[in-house]
């Protein structure tokens, strides 16, 4: 059976899968729609829960990233890792008890405001939109590739499972299909690295095998790869950090951190279960079944960035001469996969000194030596561009592994994006119609109503989803580190001082929010020139690009909590208090009761 029929068959199945338990937990009240009605297993609970967590970003992006960067594509290992462990310890348990299953809800009831609630739902709203357009896009790429059909068909087709099991599942039956996915991506994930592990070390595991010796030449895995980029001109794999610098790297994983804590969708997730226990039981397993991909990802960024020099550059990754005349792969013999990759756009080759041949490496080298070489074997610099995000997606073709665990991998992908996109649409919808709907313009709507509203709005986040991702803006096209970083600036202070401090206010706490996107969302797009005369850019309102002591845009997010967590601070010493009782609330927030009893709910 050929590649693009296993493909559909394995892809097909596991849409069947996910509908078929759609139908069968369909949600019948408000209660079942966000919060699968407070009766899920803990065990279920962390798998959908990580499920929900490990996005096409996770899935997709990750290893890509790593592949690309290296040691400074630790920031998302640290960051998103650490941030689960931030909201499984120090948010989820006590919003847990505090009984309110929403980030807007809980701000608007501890800030006593519904100007903080609404503005609690404007900041969830543009890191929750921001973030989902990423999962589109990778619910297109994984389809313009492995099922032969355009991005754009891809992602019409991907709003159509996500409407199915979504707007009539509610969270009840976005539940139980995120345990399938979570079980359809870890395989995917999972058997790939274990096949390229043994062909590449010997060792079955990929956590040890990149630690093993290559059977190819009996030297250390990392150290071959090192030896592989440097001489090709790229930094080295094992000491670049990100963006260049340690600070910025230190500041990327605090904004993945703390951002990630601020995340919404996962939040709602520990309500799910039935007591507060049940919760921190849910959260334990949940980083277990995280662990199994995170652990992975390291292993599969290396050895899909040593397999694919591997293949264009034969004499290099065998420790041979870069520029011998056969070091190179010639054009008419590209493998398959380089022209499959090539259609989607995300690979693309040109033959730039016309001598047939592929020369990847890094022309913007800075080490003279290197390039001098280079201009006298007459190349004219680097030949082929390869996206990060299509490393996960190709490793196994790149290694010639079995055409249903490449179709397995095309499952996974999607399971990844879904799954994550669903959670997000369900928190953009709750706080439609939940806090801004009933909470703020309606609050008498009956529980019938209400349920209506939700199903609605889900219905329209999934069309403005699907919208952005065929027209994706260019700011956030790139990266979703972006929605990391506003949810960093925006809403994880306020969350934090709402718990632990019983003197923040509502003023402090609505223009710390406000302060804190605003600068971050400004320094997103004035760190570029954003003054165009005939190509030239002007008027860099910041310095230039990354002009704050070399923070990447990426990174800011750090900054902006900072900016929020001082100005909150500093307005609310010179604004009234917090009325006595939201006092005592907080103290009683943090004494660990039953959910719900710190509110009497």
């Amino acid at each position: 059976m050929d590649l693009q029929t296993i493909t559909y068959v394995i892809v097909g199945l596991s849409f069947a899968l996910y509908l078929g338990i759609a139908f069968w937990a369909r949600a019948g009240s408000t209660g079942e729609f966000y919060v699968a009605g407070g009766g899920v297993h803990p065990v279920a609970n962390g798998m959908a829960t990580a499920a929900d967590w490990m996005s096409a970003a996770s899935f997709i992006s990750m290893a890509g990233l790593i592949a690309n960067m290296g040691y400074g594509g630790s920031v998302f290992l640290m960051g998103w890792t650490g941030g689960y462990v931030l909201l499984a310890m120090l948010l989820a348990p006590y919003l847990r008890k505090f009984g309110k299953f929403t980030v807007p809800q809980f701000i608007g009831d501890r800030y006593y405001s519904n100007t903080a609630r609404t503005v609690a739902v404007i900041c969830l709203l543009v890191a929750s939109i921001t973030y989902v357009i990423g999962q589109m896009t990778g619910v297109g790429v994984a389809f313009s590739r492995f099922l032969g059909v355009s991005a754009e068909v891809g992602i019409y087709v991907g709003m159509g499972i996500v409407f199915m099991y979504a707007v009539f599942g509610g969270m009840k039956g976005i539940t139980y299909t995120q345990i399938a996915q979570y079980i359809v991506l870890i395989f995917a994930y999972t058997i790939p690295a274990i096949f390229i592990s043994l062909n590449l070390t010997g060792n079955p595991l990929p956590q040890l095998g990149l630690g093993s010796d290559m059977l190819a030449n009996g030297q250390p895995m990392l150290a071959t790869l090192d030896k592989v980029v440097t001489d090709l001109g790229f930094s080295q794999y094992t000491t670049t950090p990100a963006g260049g610098s340690y600070l910025n790297t230190f500041f990327y994983t605090v904004s993945l951190m703390i951002g990630t804590a601020g995340l919404p969708h996962v939040i709602i997730r520990f309500f799910t279960v039935p007591t507060v226990a049940d919760a921190r039981s849910s959260a334990g397993w949940a980083l277990v079944f995280i662990a199994i991909l995170y652990t992975t990802a390291p292993a599969v960024g290396a050895m899909a960035r040593y397999n694919l020099h591997a293949t264009v550059n034969s004499n290099v990754a065998t420790g041979g001469d870069l520029f011998a005349a056969d070091a190179a792969l010639e054009n008419d013999k590209k493998p398959d996969w380089m022209g499959r990759w090539e259609t989607t756009g995300l690979l693309k080759f040109e033959d730039k000194n016309g001598d047939g041949r592929i020369q990847y490496y890094n022309d913007a080298s800075k080490n003279p030596e290197f390039l001098a070489k280079a201009e006298a074997a007459g190349w004219k610099g680097n030949e082929m561009t390869v996206n990060a995000d299509i490393m996960v997606l190709a490793n196994p073709e790149i290694a010639l592994l079995p055409n249903w665990v490449i179709a397995l991998v095309a499952a996974g992908g999607l399971a990844a994006a879904l799954s994550t996109a669903a959670g997000l649409l369900l928190a953009i919808s709750s706080a439609v119609s939940h806090d801004l709907i009933k909470g703020v313009f309606n609050p008498s709507i009956s529980e019938k109503n209400e349920l209506l509203a939700g199903k609605i709005s889900m219905a329209g986040a999934i069309v403005l989803a699907g919208y952005l991702g065929l027209n994706p803006p260019g700011f956030a096209a790139g990266t979703v580190a972006l929605a990391f970083g506003i949810a960093a600036s925006s809403l994880f202070p306020v969350i934090m001082m709402g718990i632990f401090s019983k003197t923040m206010n509502s003023t402090g706490a609505i223009v710390g929010m406000l302060s804190g996107l605003a600068v971050t969302l400004f320094y997103v797009f004035a760190h570029k020139g954003i003054l165009f005369i005939n190509g030239t850019e002007y008027l860099h309102l910041v310095g230039g690009a990354n002009g704050f002591f070399g923070i990447t845009p990426e990174a800011f997010g750090t900054v902006g909590a900072i900016v929020n967590f001082v100005v909150a601070y500093l307005v609310s010493k010179v604004t009234a208090p917090p009325p006595e009782h939201i006092q005592h609330l907080v103290e009683d927030v943090r004494t660990p009761r039953g959910a719900g009893m710190a509110t009497g709910h």
